[in-house]
């Protein structure tokens, strides 16, 4: 188990350690996840995909899983070019301020029940829902941005897109999880796990919901169908045109990022979090080591079973119209979200009454 300090002085020790725990297991999640997406995008199209990247100067090839490292090194290697009509200082920025808000979502998340005393969240906040709402709105910043100062015209399509884009799902997004915090009373992450291991998940209890939410992460992570801020076949690559080497990398890095923090909250606002419906032992809090840990384990794999859905559904669904696109957002999902609310608050009502 963890050694527990009861000195708030140490405290600060335990939250780094949290934090670099989540940092290795966040970083390899998002470098395997491109993989995953290469070789199921070959499958799809009846390709191979990569498989070569092994051991260096053996004949051992691991199945392509040295890929990310393969990549990695190109990207450090490459010439670092900044183009002579960019906006230099906020061109340098946007790399970084699209990635961070991907990363900070996760300090809310609690990615499994506790190890020894120490619960396996990083800031245990009673108002996550919210902190998480308004970090991830920081995102669009960095590609608006990226879009202005690469001071070109696909870039800045790109950039008006995203942040017409994210504004208009994020309402939607927002709203449709307003009838949660209904049912559970609370807005701490925490609570709505414990409030489905007690009852059937939100996913079953909340079905529209969970269909929205689910939608908007796609159009929140610029994921097909809703990735018109890149849209190769209209703007070359969009916001992402004028960058090279580890700053495109870092935007890459930032989407896979966010689709690890989307998946992470559908997990825990729909999905039950680090709970199984099988027992005493998947949904109450650890009381030994190995619990905890297989605790974290059904967390991460249920972030595994929405990244692939992710990941499938870019090679299986056509891009929407841009047109489409806003429809959907404002004239089907925002009035279904208001609707939800209302029900939901009815039901409740007769239920108290």
């Amino acid at each position: 188990m963890l050694a527990v300090t009861t000195d708030p002085s140490q405290d600060w020790l335990l939250t780094l350690f949290k934090v670099v725990c989540v940092f290795a297991v966040v970083m390899p999640m998002v470098a395997y996840s491109v993989v995953a997406e290469r070789r199921i995008s070959a499958w799809i199209q009846d390709r191979i995909g990569p498989n070569r990247v092994g051991i260096p100067f053996t004949n051992i090839k691991l199945l392509g899983l040295g890929q990310p490292l393969a990549d990695g090194l190109k990207a450090l290697v490459k010439e670092d070019f900044t183009p002579a009509h960019v906006m230099k200082v906020f061109y340098w920025m946007a790399p970084a301020i699209a990635m961070v808000p991907s990363f900070v979502v996760l300090a809310v998340v609690p990615f499994g029940s506790r190890l020894g005393e120490q619960k396996m969240v990083i800031a245990d906040l009673d108002v996550g829902i919210l902190f998480t709402f308004g970090v991830v709105s920081l995102g669009v910043y960095g590609i608006v941005l990226d879009g202005y100062a690469s001071n070109s015209k696909y870039p800045f399509l790109g950039g008006i897109r995203s942040g017409a884009q994210m504004i208009s799902y994020e309402i939607a997004m927002g709203l449709a999880v307003v009838p949660v915090f209904m049912l559970v009373g609370k807005l701490n992450l925490g609570a709505v796990i414990e409030y489905q291991a007690d009852g059937a998940w939100l996913l079953f209890k909340q079905p529209l919901a969970f269909a929205i939410f689910l939608i908007a992460i796609f159009a929140e992570t610029n994921r097909l169908p809703f990735d018109l801020a890149e849209s190769e076949t209209e703007l070359v690559a969009g916001y992402n045109t004028e960058y090279s080497s580890m700053r495109f990398a870092l935007f890459f890095m930032g989407e896979y990022a966010a689709m690890i923090a989307g998946s992470a909250l559908m997990v825990v606002l729909f999905c039950g979090g680090w709970t199984l419906p099988l027992g005493d032992y998947f949904n109450m809090p650890a009381e030994s080591l190995g619990q905890g840990l297989v605790h974290i384990a059904v967390f991460l794999a249920k972030i595994a079973v929405f990244l692939g859905l992710m990941i499938w559904v870019r090679w299986m669904l056509p891009r929407f119209r841009y047109d489409q696109l806003m429809n959907i957002g404002w004239k089907r999902f925002l009035p279904l979200s208001l609707a939800n609310i209302i029900l939901t608050a009815i039901v409740l009502w007769v239920l108290n009454s």
